[in-house]
């Protein structure tokens, strides 16, 4: 998700037109989607935003908390796929996913050759990458999703123990893409993924209606 698809819990305020601490609660309530930074500061996917001010039972006197809508109660669940060499922190990805109530189905992929053809088949909706990899690396199966159009809608994220300084030496973090450092803080990944289904769920409705 491209940082200006996000805004900040200020920015979602003045644009309700309602106080911080009703777009906390309306985050905290799920009605609002939202994930948290490593430094624990709150981004909203401005989608999310947008959409809770068209939904015609909010209008100009919303509830500070109303009831949560169920934006991921969907048939067709969610494809994730993970890109992860080592076999223990594949276990511990399947252990964390399985925990998490969403609508979502898991693969993943030892490496990036197998990625490649994992997503020609599927098309998954979200992929989260390690990068440092023999081979094929995460970074040449970023590289190659973004030359493809029919593949621009998927979101994507870098799940990385690289630091910086040598994320930068290796072209740093591509356009509309996500960086996640390792060790993985799980809270902020579930937010991402929590808020990449939402979106995901409302661009099948408006392309079904």
């Amino acid at each position: 998700m491209a940082a200006d698809e996000v805004c900040t819990t200020q920015k979602a305020a003045e644009l309700l037109g309602i106080s911080v601490s009703s777009v906390q609660q309306l985050v905290e309530a799920g009605v609002i989607e939202a994930w948290k930074t490593k430094g624990g500061h709150r981004r909203i996917p401005l989608a999310a935003v947008h959409a809770y001010k068209a939904a015609p039972q909010n209008g100009a006197a919303r509830s500070a908390v109303p009831a949560p809508m169920a934006v991921l109660d969907v048939h067709a669940p969610v494809s994730v796929l993970v890109i992860e060499d080592h076999a223990m922190q594949r276990a511990l990805f399947e252990r964390q996913l399985a925990q998490w109530a969403m609508p979502i189905t898991v693969r993943f992929c030892e490496n990036g050759y197998q990625a490649l053809i994992e997503i020609a088949r599927s098309h998954p909706d979200i992929l989260l990458a390690d990068i440092v990899m023999e081979g094929i690396d995460g970074y040449e199966v970023i590289k190659t999703i973004l030359g493809y159009p029919e593949l621009a809608d998927m979101n994507i994220a870098i799940v990385s123990s690289l630091e910086p300084d040598a994320l930068e030496q290796r072209g740093g973090v591509p356009d509309g893409v996500v960086f996640f450092q390792k060790p993985v803080n799980f809270d902020e990944l579930r937010g991402y993924v929590r808020a990449c289904c939402a979106q995901i769920v409302r661009q099948r409705l408006r392309h079904s209606a």
